[in-house]
């Protein structure tokens, strides 16, 4: 499906019905990063609407020279958030990049947002402030490595924390894939203004609806200790680290990670009986 906001024509896919969840991938990749580990789970699940946005300058999404900053990718969500789901309660869920973009949506959205789940969530956008972990590699596979594209190789074993056949088959598909089209002239630029001019780990008052923080032991990138300190804006939230997990968490813990999302909708769904959204 297509939406114009801001003169970008957004291209998103719809599955399912119910309260609409709001799906945000990380920088560079597209869609299929959260179709991939989440359709699976909802595929057991009722009464929950997805839409899967490609972000401008990645996936079925084009760039726009007009969009200068993450002040304008965030514009660009609530936009059509507005436009797609005018006035309802809705769910985000992010992972990287698409995190640090759903807690600036909060900020908002704060009274229709009815639950939020951050996975190896974007916290401090400026690499050389974050906490970040050593790089750890627990599983290797030499012989595919070997067999592999030596750029895809590159590009698998520079993020992942176990590295078989397994888990190259779904880093390829789910995030490699959207990563070569992605729009590199235009994400430099971006990456340039890649923080928002305001603090958005720091809200108003806490957010008092469900919330699920998944971070990864060995995750290089986000790291785990950074997400800790923003956790007391969000006084019921669950978070979680998890071990053999790097930043491509929902692919070497899918159990877990399953297990986890599972519950999260379960206090939300509990919660929103009783919430009144305004």
């Amino acid at each position: 499906m297509e939406c114009i906001v801001r003169g970008v024509p957004l291209f998103y896919e719809v599955y399912g019905t119910g309260t609409p969840i709001i799906l945000l991938h990380g920088f560079s990749c597209d869609h299929r990063q959260m179709k991939g580990c989440l359709e699976p789970l909802f595929a057991q699940l009722q009464g929950w609407q997805r839409l899967y946005l490609d972000l401008p300058g990645m996936g079925q999404t084009p760039g726009k020279e007009s969009l200068k900053s993450t002040d304008d990718m965030l514009d660009v969500v609530v936009n059509f958030i507005d436009v797609v789901i005018p006035g309802q309660p809705f769910l985000l869920v992010g992972e990287s990049y698409g995190g640090y973009l759903s807690q600036g949506v909060v900020h908002h959205k704060f009274e229709q947002v009815a639950g939020m789940a951050l996975i190896c969530s974007g916290v401090i956008m400026e690499r050389s402030r974050r906490d970040l972990p050593p790089r750890t590699v627990m599983l290797e596979d030499p012989v595919l490595l070997a067999q592999l594209d030596p750029a895809d190789a590159e590009e698998f074993t520079s993020m992942a924390v176990v590295q078989d056949q397994y888990h190259w088959e779904r880093f390829r598909d789910e995030i490699l894939k959207g990563a070569k089209i992605a729009d590199e002239a235009f994400l430099q630029e971006i990456s340039q203004r890649y923080s928002c001019s305001f603090d958005v780990g720091k809200l108003p008052h806490p957010f008092p609806r469900p919330v699920v923080f998944l971070t990864g032991r060995q995750d290089h990138v986000a790291g785990y200790r950074d997400a800790w300190r923003i956790l007391e804006n969000y006084p019921h939230a669950t978070f979680a680290v998890l071990d053999r997990a790097g930043h491509n968490l929902p692919i070497e813990q899918p159990q877990l990670f399953n297990a986890l999302i599972g519950e999260w909708l379960d206090r939300v769904r509990e919660t929103m009986q009783s919430y009144s959204f305004s």
